[in-house]
């Protein structure tokens, strides 16, 4: 079963359309962009299409704030939200690499000496990071936590360990086995890479992602950096039709930076780019090709892998296709991989609400615009 969120990434990709063949010109894939931003109006829309070699092609349109006339551009810094998870997967895949994790590994041998109800004795981190552990969002991240959590004075790693306590010392709110999309399950993913570095899953992520990958834009929680012309673009939410513009300094800008396993990453389209090659390139020498299959290729009778939806066959693609969709409420990501056929499509957006059918439709025009090249 896919929730809605999962449902609408894939309706980006499910359009029938010939193999892809190569790049597609600029002008058509600036077409596809600029058709996606005047049929929906987002705040800003960005896109890119990724190849093998990196960044093929990208753009932007729209603006950094409602309020001002600063031009968004693809350099911004852009807030990935549950498409953090990929990253926070492959974090989990490089350790495995490093003999420091490993596959399945069970809840006891991660965390040593806690307390840890029978029933979750069967239970991996890879069924965490296929949401099908039975962990559900509501057992430990309901709304009280929700309205607590960004005042709690603790560390980021004990206030996830807290939540994990929490969580195993109960039998599964959920059914094992069950798909059951939650962002406790990446908490508890984040919490596990903590036990095992010994510092938290943000310094593991500059140590292990942005470095190697030179994702030097990467960051956690709304982007609020200084770019050229001011600030880089900020997140919007919709109050009665209008988009109201969210200050980075607001706490309510993001979600609270606990479940940054889950979806707090930011960075720039062009970085974004240099980690979604990695699935186009066998890992890119940062990776191992059987860890990048392990993490795009769900179990059997599942559609969710490590990080990733597996979507249903795709007539555009040149094998197997995953894709998610994030959002803090206040932006938009989409990114669709074709693994075999050498392709990746990013739509970005700094609108809540209209982001995500902007994006959807950026990436049908994409595809349409890499697809038609040459034909």
């Amino acid at each position: 079963m896919i929730t809605r969120r999962h449902a609408l990434a894939a309706g980006a990709a499910a359009v029938a359309l010939p193999s892809i063949a190569s790049a597609g010109s600029a002008e058509a894939l600036d077409a596809a962009l600029s058709a996606a931003f005047d049929a929906v109006g987002p705040v800003a829309l960005a896109g890119g299409l990724v190849t093998p070699q990196g960044l093929a092609w990208s753009g932007a349109r729209g603006v950094r704030r409602a309020d001002h006339e600063a031009l968004a551009t693809a350099d911004d810094r852009w807030h990935l939200g549950s498409n953090t998870k990929a990253m926070t997967a492959a974090l989990w895949g490089r350790l495995v690499e490093q003999g420091r994790a490993r596959w399945a590994m069970p809840l006891a041998d991660v965390f040593p000496g806690l307390r840890i109800d029978p029933a979750w004795g069967a239970a991996t981190i890879d069924d965490f990071m296929s949401h099908a552990a039975g962990l559900a969002d509501a057992s430990v991240m309901g709304r009280p936590w929700l309205m607590t959590a960004r005042a709690d004075p603790r560390s980021l790693p004990e206030q996830r360990r807290a939540l994990v306590e929490q969580a195993l010392k109960a039998p599964p709110a959920g059914t094992p086995g069950l798909f059951q999309y939650g962002n406790a399950n990446y908490v508890l993913v984040g919490a596990a890479i903590e036990a095992i570095t010994g510092g938290s899953w943000e310094d593991a992520m500059r140590a292990e992602v942005f470095a190697p990958l030179d994702l030097a834009s990467g960051g956690f929680g709304a982007p609020g950096a200084k770019g050229a012309g001011g600030d880089y673009a900020w997140g919007h939410r919709r109050t009665g039709g209008e988009a109201v513009p969210m200050n980075p300094a607001d706490p309510g800008a993001d979600n609270p930076l606990a479940l940054g396993p889950a979806g707090t990453a930011h960075m720039s389209l062009a970085d974004y780019a240099r980690f979604l090659a990695v699935f186009l390139t066998d890992g890119g020498g940062w990776l191992s090709a059987e860890t990048v299959r392990r993490l795009t290729t769900p179990s059997a009778g599942r559609s969710y892998a490590l990080g990733w939806i597996a979507l249903p066959p795709q007539a555009w693609a040149g094998g197997p296709v995953v894709a998610h969709e994030g959002s803090n409420t206040l932006w938009r990501a989409l990114a669709l991989v074709d693994v075999r056929g050498g392709r990746a499509f990013i739509g970005l957006s700094n609108d809540g609400e209209r982001g995500g059918p902007a994006c959807q439709a950026l990436a049908r025009g994409l595809i349409a615009a890499a697809s038609g090249a040459g034909n």
